[in-house]
């Protein structure tokens, strides 16, 4: 579904009042969840936490679940915080990618969630990995396989992702704007100016992808987790993941194997990692396998190690790294 981006309309989004977090790491700084003269807003993590303040602006106070560094798979919300779940006036997560979080917004009174899995589409990757590796290896190609459907079965099939997508982002920004102006009507006009003008940085965005990706001279890349999968359907491009949707995952030996035979039958130069899981198993197929290694950031936190200092800018950076792992003219 190699689409452009298009407008959304009719987009149903539960109404309105009450939620909150206490003191919590904020994204705009250190301040109370709820309880404030502005729209208290709590985020999931880093990409939800991005679109609320972009769109919201001086009128929001927006607070993050999930502190800098933390590894969003990994969140287990505290009694305390669940017991504050009362004093913001807005929810934005993304149901399915933290199960303690999509626990306490169930069991909470809030009226504004806002869950951006239903703001776009999301698709079922899992089948795809493996795929293209174990065509390198025939004779492992059903244990590869089957390795990484049973991890991605047990990560739910569907692939959380879509912020990796600036296509996919742009349609949960416009149904979070949307969400916004109906909870906080007072401000709506600003809501939606902020929308559009995040829209389109995110269309510029992908033009950015589209056109620094179009030429290379393998289409195929490896990283250690299946977060990428979007990212590489709409560009055109292989995603060859060592792990399932799960970062904290092993692979199989067979897996390794198809692996290192597909890179060398395809071309691929660079092993991807993380910043936010370990690179010992990325490092250790590059070895194996004669390849250098470099960051592909997932962009579920920013922290001093990420190659910039907000979404764009660390989507910039991945750009330039798959442009010099693919080979681009």
């Amino acid at each position: 579904m190699n689409v452009r981006r298009h407008h959304i309309s009719g987009i149903a989004v539960a109404a309105v009042t009450a939620l909150g977090l206490g003191t919590l790491s904020a994204c705009s700084g250190a301040n109370a969840a709820g309880n404030t003269e502005k729209f208290d807003v709590v985020a999931s993590f880093y990409p939800m936490a991005f679109l609320a303040e972009q769109i919201g602006g001086d009128h929001v106070n927006v607070t993050s679940l999930t502190e800098p560094g933390q590894e969003p798979h990994d969140l287990e919300i505290s009694a305390k915080q669940t017991a504050q779940l009362q004093e913001s006036d807005a929810v934005l997560y993304l149901k399915n990618l933290q199960p303690s979080v999509d626990d306490a917004v169930a069991q909470s009174e809030i009226k504004t969630k806002i869950d951006a899995a239903s703001l776009t589409t999301l698709e079922k990757h899992g089948d795809e990995v493996g795929g293209h590796a174990a065509e390198h290896d025939d004779e492992h190609a059903d244990e590869a396989e089957g390795h990484d459907d049973h991890e991605h079965e047990e990560a739910g099939g569907l692939d959380p992702h879509i912020w990796l997508d600036p296509v996919r982002y742009a349609e949960v920004a416009e149904g979070v704007g949307k969400a916004f102006q109906k909870a906080d009507p007072d401000h709506a006009a600003d809501y939606a100016k902020n929308t559009a003008a995040l829209v389109k940085k995110l269309d510029g965005l992908d033009t950015e992808f589209e056109d620094g990706l179009k030429n290379s001279k393998t289409k195929v890349f490896i990283t250690t987790h299946a977060a990428f999968g979007y990212l590489a359907e709409r560009y055109g491009l292989t995603e060859e993941a060592i792990n399932g949707l799960d970062p904290e995952s092993e692979p199989s030996a067979a897996r390794v194997k198809a692996l290192e035979k597909m890179a060398k039958a395809d071309g691929v130069t660079t092993v991807f990692y993380e910043t936010l899981v370990s690179d010992k198993t990325a490092k250790t197929l590059a070895s194996d396998a004669g390849l250098t290694t470099d960051v592909l950031d997932p962009i579920e936190g920013i922290t001093d190690a990420s190659r910039g200092k907000d979404y764009f800018s660390v989507q910039r950076a991945n750009l330039k790294a798959l442009q010099t792992a693919l080979g681009t003219k």
